[in-house]
Formats: C-alpha cells, structure tokens, sequence
C-alpha cells in the first residue's frame, strides 16, 4: 500500500506530481492511501516530458481533466485526490470518458469543480479589508479575516494581487494565509483571526448599502443564495440586513404611494375615445361632403384622386361601412362602384336588402395604394390612417344616427368598435360601438373575391348573405322604396 500525502498549500501541483509518479509506476487506485497532511515528491505529471509506465505507453490525458483536476484539488472533500485518481486511471486508454455526461465519477468530480468555483467567486465578493498600517509610509497596508467554504485562497492570489497592486495586504483565514508586499504573494499556514482594527470607511460603505437597497424588488432566498448567511459575521453591511428586511413592505409601500400615478391603458384609450366623440364635426355651412372633399387630415390625400363620401339618406336606418375607396371608386367619386361594390350589390339583392335604402360609406375616404406601371395597387390603411378618418365616420354617424351599422372587414371593424381582429370568428355577431350604436360584424366582399378555393368561396358568400339578410331585417330596410325615415 502506498501511502501519498498532499498539503494545503501548492496542492494541484503537489498531487499532479504523485500522480504521475504511481501512473508511470502502474499504481492501480486500490493501493493508494491519500491524505492532506505531508508534502510528496515526484516528477510533474503534466509537464515536462512524460516517463513511460511499464510497457512503454506515453503518458497522455485531456486538457479538459487538467483543469478539472486543478479545481478539484481546492475542495473540502478529503477524497478528493483518491477520486481524481481513480478517475485518471480509468482515463489513461479512455480519454472519451471526459465527455460522458453519464458517468457517475465524472459528475462527482464535475459537481465539486462547481462548487470550487462558486467559493473562488465567493471570496472575491466577500473579502472586506482594514486598514492596518502606517499611514505615514510611502505604502498602505491593509488586512482581512475570510472563511471559504473550500481552500480557494491559493486560486485566488493572482486575482487580488492585480487588484490591489498599489497596497500591501494579507487574507489570512483558517487554513492557509497570502501575504503580498509589493513583489510578490506568499502563502503561508492559516491563523485564528486577528483582530483587525475599525474602520471609517465602512460607515460610508453601510450608508451606500443602504440606499442602493431596493425594498419593491426584495426576494430573501435570492438574496441568501448569492449572499450566503455564512458571510454575513465578516461583511460590515451585514449589520444592517435584518433591519432592512423588516422594515422592506412598510418601504416598498411608501415608495408606491409616493409614486406618480397613471391611468390604466383602456381608461386612457377609453377617454380618447370620448375626447374624440365630443370634438365631432359640427357643420360651419360649406356641407359636411364638400369638408371630407377638402380634406387633408393625413397624408393619403396626396396620392389620391378624390375623397369618396357616403352615399344615401341622411336619415337612414342601416349604414354600412366599408374599408376605404378602390381604384374605380376614387376615380368615380362614388362608393361601392368597383368588383367588390357590384358582388355586395348582388348579394344584398339576394339577401332581401335594398341598397338604396341604407347609407354607404367608408371607415377611410382617401384611396391609399402604391403605383405599379400603369396599375395602382390597394394598400390596407393602417391604425393611425384609420383614426384620423375616424373624424369623418362619426360625423356621418351623428347626422344618419343609424338603427344598425353593419361593418364590412377589419378596417371598418377597428373604426367602429377599437378591434378588427379577429372578423372571420366575430361576423355575425352584434357589438356595442365605440359611438354607443349596435355594430353587426361581417367579412368584407373583397375577402369573397381573393377565395381561390369554389368551396370556401361558395361558404364565405353564404355566411355574407345571411349576414346582410339579418341587417335588413334588424334595421327595417329590406323594403325597396324605404329611403327615409318617417
């Protein structure tokens, strides 16, 4: 039984050594005894070249184990040099093993490298100095108390060495000391803990602490996990953590009643809403036609022929909307002239509605397209478009003041009731309007037209059929002639 032990400080490099030594010799794991108290000597397992073992195989091994390995040895565990070497064994003609995520001594070594890790971050979150010495010399000297979990100190050397350059320092803690003088750090045995004298600055620290302590966003596990309770002895703003703890939901409460206040979105949309129905068009004697003529709301009147105002009794009971002009419109003046304006025509006689009965307008009066050769291609008007236009609507609304609105397609839908989502599921349904009138839902006759699919056309039509058929029947104008109130 060979029997190897390893010291706290310059592990790595010390079990590397005895490592290589039992591997080149064909050690096996079962007659190794491991222990941290004493300090080996050996030829470097991992550097230099490589002696080979009996049978005259080189020594070779991952990079990836390397570093693993050179966490692994600042862990607590004091199996940890047995498991490292046990594993190394197995990996002498398996280098793959390095990758086997099923591999239950890798995940052991893999988990204590984490938990290594973690502590190396710990300590370089949680070292607190004081200042120690002469404030007359050209250096200052300072010194700090820590309790890793595991024996990071010696990984962590480089870190605060490049820190803190410009002073002298020492981190002593249980297990191992670093003491650095301006050249150098040097690792020397662990000491109780000193007695460090105050400091001044702390109670700046504790005031910033305090300030920058969020009592809305308080989580306590959070807080805990990446501030383990077992610092808190050693960090000065610890003191004042139970206090802001407690004192956190009376905090966040004050915050919230002394923060500026809001309406909820729909409310704010909702006092739009009426803002807009109350800032209605009021007739100034040039005609509420010869007004949408004029006009120049928004831009798409540049690009457009015309505006196209309703069509029919100023009285009427049923309106219908539409989206917006197309081409044969805007060039005619007229709504509803175009491909979509005859099938709507034909299927409003079929469905009993007289046309002229009903008044007929559009959610937006200008023509929006994009030229494409001698083609002017329809272009959906967009929310914005569709809210400046919406000045126009409710003036026609407030003088037809219709029975029934029937809206035709997703633009007309968002004008009249603030949503065209959704208008295939929603047709046929009668919705409150943003104006207070009864809207009743319906595709639009373009959408007919687009169908490439006869079935799907034949059903679309149908279900627009019965929909104009319910808005005769609903408003009263299905009978030919009934042009005007009584």
């Amino acid at each position: 039984m060979r029997q190897v032990t390893v010291p706290l400080i310059g592990a790595a490099g010390i079990w590397r050594d005895a490592a290589r030594g039992l591997l080149a010799e064909g050690v096996p794991p079962r007659d190794v005894l491991w222990n941290a108290e004493g300090q080996g000597d050996a030829p470097d397992l991992f550097g230099g070249e490589a002696q080979a073992p009996r049978g005259g195989e080189a020594i070779t091994v991952p990079r990836s184990f390397v570093a693993m390995a050179n966490s692994v040895c600042f862990h607590s565990d004091p199996q940890r040099f047995a498991r490292l070497y046990a594993f190394l064994w197995r990996l002498r003609g398996a280098p793959h093993l390095m990758s086997d995520r099923a591999d239950p001594e890798l995940a052991k070594l893999r988990a204590m490298e984490k938990a290594v890790h973690r502590c190396r971050h710990k300590m370089r979150a949680f070292v607190r100095f004081r200042e120690i010495g002469d404030a007359r010399s050209n250096r200052r000297s300072f010194a700090a108390w820590f309790e890793p979990t595991h024996y990071t100190l010696e990984m962590n050397t480089a870190f605060f060495r490049d820190r803190f350059a410009d002073m002298d320092w020492r981190i002593v803690t249980p297990d191992v000391t670093a003491v650095y003088d301006g050249a150098s750090v040097r690792l020397e045995p662990g000491q109780p803990a000193p007695k460090l004298p105050e400091d001044a600055s702390e109670e700046l620290w504790l005031t910033y602490f305090r300030n920058i302590f969020n009592p809305a966003r308080l989580k306590i596990s959070a807080m805990t996990s990446e501030m383990p309770r077992k610092y808190w002895k050693n960090l000065p703003e610890a003191a004042a953590i139970p206090e802001l703890i407690n004192s956190a939901p009376a905090r966040a409460r004050a915050m919230a009643e002394a923060a500026p206040t809001l309406p909820p979105i729909r409310a704010a949309r909702a006092q739009a809403q009426l803002a807009a129905h109350k800032s209605a068009w009021v007739d100034t004697g040039a005609g509420l036609e010869a007004e949408i003529r004029a006009c120049t709301r928004c831009p798409l009147h540049c690009n457009a022929t015309q505006a196209v105002c309703g069509e029919g009794p100023e009285r009427a009971r049923l309106m219908i909307v539409g989206e917006q002009p197309g081409d044969q419109e805007d060039l005619a003046g007229r709504p509803f002239v175009g491909p979509a304006g005859q099938l709507f025509t034909r299927v409003a006689e079929e469905a009993g509605l007289d046309r002229g009965a009903a008044y007929l307008t559009n959610a937006v009066k200008h023509f929006k397209h994009i030229p494409r050769g001698r083609r002017r291609i329809h272009q959906r008007p967009d929310a914005g478009e569709v809210e400046r236009c919406k000045w126009w609507l409710d003036a026609e609304i407030a003088r037809t003041q219709p029975r029934l609105i029937l809206a035709m397609g997703a633009t007309a839908a968002l004008a009249l009731t603030g949503s065209g989502a959704g208008i295939t599921a929603r047709r046929g349904r009668i919705e409150r309007g943003l104006a207070g009138h009864d809207v009743l839902l319906t595709l639009h006759p373009s959408y007919l037209l687009r169908l490439q699919d006869d079935a799907a056309r034949a059903r679309a039509t149908a279900d627009f059929r019965s929909d104009l058929a319910q808005a005769a029947a609903i408003a009263g104008a299905s009978i030919t002639g009934a042009a005007q109130l009584p």
